[in-house]
């Protein structure tokens, strides 16, 4: 975060660097109101509730290259919830 803060501030523009952080308190506070099919990004436990396909498939087809709907934060996987709908939907099997 604190590199994000002084990479904003060295732009001087203290507007983004704002919208940013009202984001930020956004999602912290609704993280654990909102309901798994209205979040856009998900655990690897809330992908496996919300879509049927068990935590060690979806584990398996995030670290496959070019898997379209995973994305990777440091060693975190968070799913993109409208792929993995598009994903499921064009996949017989999986």
């Amino acid at each position: 975060m604190n590199t994000l803060k002084n990479l904003i501030s060295s732009n001087d523009d203290e507007e983004i660097f704002m919208e940013v952080r009202a984001y930020q308190n956004k999602l912290i506070s609704d993280k654990e109101g909102t309901p798994i099919w209205e979040k856009k990004w998900l655990t690897i436990e809330e992908a496996s509730a919300y879509s049927g396909i068990g935590r060690g498939k979806l584990r398996e087809l995030s670290k496959t290259a070019g898997c379209p709907f995973a994305i990777w934060m440091g060693s975190k996987i968070h799913i993109v919830r409208e792929k993995l709908d598009k994903y499921t939907a064009t996949h017989d099997r999986i």
